[in-house]
C-alpha cells in the first residue's frame, strides 16, 4: 500500500504552551485509523494542524505527496459538533451542497446534477427524508450524519473526522461507522479522533495513541497494550491485565 499521509516532527503550541511535540507517523491508503488519548492529549489539535486549520511551530505534513494547500480539495473534514453554529439558518440539502463547492470553480452555482448528488449523499446516510429541514431542528446524531453527507458530497480521497460519535444515538453511530468502512473498502483513507477505547478494536485497523507526544502508532492489538495505555492515560487500567485490555 502507498503512503498517503506523512506527519514529520510536528510541533504545535497555544499561547506559549506546548500542545504537541515531535509527532511523526505515516498512514497508508485505505487505512481506517483512530486517534486516541486522554482529555487534553492534543487529539483535535493534531487533526486540525494536519489539515492547516491551526498553525504549527515546526514540522510538516504531506498528503498524497503534496502540501495541504495544494491538495485541499481532496480532503474532507467533519468537525466536532460543538464547533458548528447550529442556529445558522440553512436547510439540510443546502448544507450538504456546500460539499460540492470545491469542484464548482470560482463564482459558479450548484447545478441540477450537484443537487441530485447531494441528495444521493443524504440517502446514503439515511437523511434524505430530512432534506428540507432546518439543520438546527435535527437531533445530534442526525446533524452528524448530515455533515458526513457533506463530506461524501466532496468526493474526497481522505476523510478527517473529529469525535464523530460524541452525542449521537446508537443508530447514527452504527450508520456512520458502516459508511466509514464502506469508504475504506473503496480505497479511501480515514482518520478519526475517538475517545471510547471499548470500541477501538471494532471500529479501526490502526491507532495513533497520543498524550501531547506520540506514544504509539500501529495495529489496534499492538497499541491497546496495558503498558502503552498506562503510559498515555496515567495508569487508569492498571487493574486490568494485558489480555483484558486487548479485548476492549
Amino acid at each position: 500500500m502507498s503512503t498517503v499521509l506523512s506527519v514529520n516532527d510536528l510541533n504545535v503550541s497555544y499561547l506559549g504552551n506546548q500542545a504537541l511535540t515531535g509527532i511523526s507517523f505515516d498512514l497508508d491508503q485505505g487505512s481506517l485509523a483512530g486517534i486516541i488519548g486522554p482529555n487534553g492529549a492534543g487529539k483535535s489539535t493534531l487533526i486540525k494542524s494536519m489539515i492547516g486549520l491551526i498553525p504549527s511551530d515546526q514540522g510538516n505534513v504531506r498528503i498524497l505527496g503534496e502540501s495541504v494547500n495544494k491538495i485541499r480539495r481532496r480532503i474532507a473534514y467533519v468537525p466536532q459538533r460543538n464547533d458548528i453554529d447550529w442556529d445558522f439558518p440553512i436547510h439540510v440539502l443546502d448544507a450538504v451542497l456546500i460539499g460540492t463547492y470545491p469542484s464548482l470553480g470560482l463564482f459558479k452555482k450548484p447545478r441540477k446534477k450537484d443537487r441530485e448528488w447531494a441528495y444521493e449523499c443524504l440517502r446514503r446516510v439515511g437523511m434524505h427524508d430530512f432534506s428540507n429541514r432546518q439543520i438546527g431542528e435535527l437531533s445530534g446524531g442526525q446533524q452528524q450524519r448530515v455533515f458526513l453527507a457533506r463530506a461524501l458530497a466532496q468526493k474526497a480521497e481522505l476523510f478527517f473526522l473529529d469525535e464523530p460519535f460524541v452525542g449521537v444515538d446508537i443508530q447514527s453511530e452504527e450508520t456512520i461507522i458502516q459508511i466509514l468502512k464502506e469508504l475504506q473498502s473503496e480505497g479511501k483513507t480515514i482518520l478519526v479522533v475517538h475517545h471510547d477505547l471499548s470500541k477501538a478494536n471494532v471500529y479501526f485497523d490502526e491507532l495513533v495513541l497520543l498524550n501531547k507526544e506520540l506514544i504509539a502508532k500501529g495495529k489496534v492489538s499492538d497499541v491497546l497494550s496495558s503498558k502503552l495505555i498506562s503510559k498515555a492515560y496515567g495508569n487508569p487500567l492498571a487493574f486490568m491485565n494485558e489480555r483484558e485490555v486487548n479485548q476492549l
